[in-house]
C-alpha cells in the first residue's frame, strides 16, 4: 500500500525565503554594502589587483561565489560587482565569470520563490494574476529574455516573479544566461577601463556608458528580436479564432 507523502508545512516552505531576507538584513547590519561601491573600487584598486595577480584561479572562484551570494540574497547593488569583475579579470574571462555567477545566484532565489509560494499563488490568485501567468506562459522564454535585456526591470524582482509565476527552470536558465550577456559585457567594459580612468583622475559613471547609442541600440534590437516570436504566436492565435 502506497501513501502520499505529506506536504511540508507553510513554515518549512517559506524558510528559504526567510533565510534570504535574514541574510540580506545581516548584510546591511554589518555594513558590508559600503564595499559594493565605485568609491571602494577607486580606493582599493591596487590591493585588488595584487590579490588577483597573486592567485588568479582562487580569485576567480571567490569572485563567483561572492557574486552569486550577493545575488542570492537579492542585494540591489549587486550589479556593481559586474564592474568589479571587469576591473579584476577584464572582458575575458570577466564576462563569462559574471554571467555564471549572476545566473547561479538568480537561480537560488528563483527556486526558493518557486517551491515556497509558487503553487500557493497559483491556487489563490485572482483573475488578473491568472491572466498575467497565462500571458507569460504564451511566450515564456521570450519574456524571460526581454526581462533580462531591459535594464528597467530589477534583476532581483524578476528572479522572484518568475518563481511565483511558475516559469520552468529550463526557460529561466536559458533566458537569464543569454539575456544578461549584453548588459554584463557593458558593465564589465566599464570595469575593464576603470584603471586608466581613475589613474587619470577621472570619475567612473554608469550613465555615461549605459545611455550611449552604441549601447542602447544593440540592446533595443535584441529586445525587438525577442518580441517577434510573441507577436507571431499572438497573430496565429487570432487567425485560429
Amino acid at each position: 500500500m502506497t501513501g502520499t507523502s505529506p506536504k511540508p508545512s507553510l513554515t518549512r516552505r517559506i524558510a528559504p525565503l526567510a533565510l534570504i531576507a535574514a541574510a540580506l538584513a545581516l548584510f546591511f547590519a554589518m555594513g558590508l554594502n559600503q564595499y559594493f561601491t565605485l568609491d571602494s573600487l577607486r580606493d582599493n584598486r591596487d590591493a585588488m589587483r595584487g590579490w588577483v595577480e597573486s592567485a588568479p584561479l582562487r580569485a576567480m572562484v571567490i569572485f563567483v561565489l561572492a557574486y552569486a551570494a550577493a545575488v542570492a540574497i537579492s542585494f540591489p547593488g549587486a550589479s556593481i560587482l559586474t564592474i568589479f569583475g571587469g576591473f579584476l579579470f577584464g572582458l575575458w574571462p570577466g564576462t563569462p565569470l559574471i554571467v555564471i555567477a549572476a545566473t547561479l545566484g538568480a537561480t537560488i532565489v528563483f527556486l526558493a520563490a518557486k517551491y515556497a509560494l509558487g503553487d500557493l499563488l497559483s491556487k489563490r490568485a485572482g483573475g488578473f494574476a491568472k491572466r498575467m501567468e497565462k500571458g507569460f506562459r504564451e511566450g515564456e522564454l521570450s519574456y524571460m529574455f526581454i526581462l533580462r535585456l531591459a535594464p528597467v526591470f530589477p534583476f532581483w524582482g524578476v528572479n522572484i516573479a518568475a518563481g511565483l509565476l511558475g516559469v520552468s527552470l529550463r526557460n529561466f536558465l536559458i533566458g537569464t544566461g543569454l539575456g544578461i550577456i549584453p548588459g554584463s559585457f557593458v558593465y564589465a567594459s566599464i570595469g575593464a577601463g576603470a584603471d586608466k580612468v581613475l589613474a587619470a583622475g577621472g570619475d567612473l559613471t554608469l550613465s555615461g556608458v549605459l545611455f550611449k547609442p552604441a549601447t542602447l541600440i544593440p540592446i533595443a534590437g535584441l529586445i525587438v528580436l525577442a518580441l517577434i516570436p510573441v507577436f507571431l504566436r499572438r497573430k496565429k492565435n487570432e487567425l485560429e479564432e
